[in-house]
């Protein structure tokens, strides 16, 4: 299981919060995953990762490419293909399929939430699911970023 879960909540645009959070985990040499089931979702998140930094470089792959082994980001709509990483983002509305064996293979799991009503009612019942499996969820108010 996860050492820790986050929600970062009231967060304006998720996919570029991500960028951010991805910016500053590799900062601190950490290797991450990423999932949603929206293909559409995470291939925007792609093209985010490539240009919401003009001078930086974020190498990452599809978990299923030959190179995802040596990559220190990879990413996902199928969250069994994800392997073992220090940080796993959510982008999605629903939790995963057989979370509990998910989280296992990760030290964090940050779970990004938007603003509007529509993305915080699912992350209030995420948050719910997690604490009443015994774990302790911390929330982060983002305040709008």
């Amino acid at each position: 299981m996860a050492q820790r879960i986050d929600f970062h909540f009231n967060v304006t645009n998720r996919l570029l919060y991500a960028c951010r959070v991805v910016r500053k985990a590799r900062a601190n040499n950490l290797t991450l995953a990423v999932w949603t089931k929206d293909r559409h979702k995470l291939d925007f998140f792609v093209r985010q990762l490539w240009s919401f930094e003009p001078t930086g470089f974020y190498p990452h792959v599809a978990a299923d490419d030959e190179l995802a082994a040596e990559t220190p980001i990879v990413y996902h709509t199928d969250e069994t293909l994800l392997p073992a990483r220090d940080v796993l983002i959510l982008l999605d509305d629903e939790v995963p399929d057989n979370w509990s064996v998910l989280f296992g293979r990760f030290g964090r799991v940050i779970d990004i939430v938007g603003t509007s009503e529509a993305e915080r009612q699912p992350a209030r019942e995420r948050f719910k699911i997690y604490r009443s499996a015994g774990m302790a969820p911390v929330a982060h108010d983002q305040g709008g970023h």
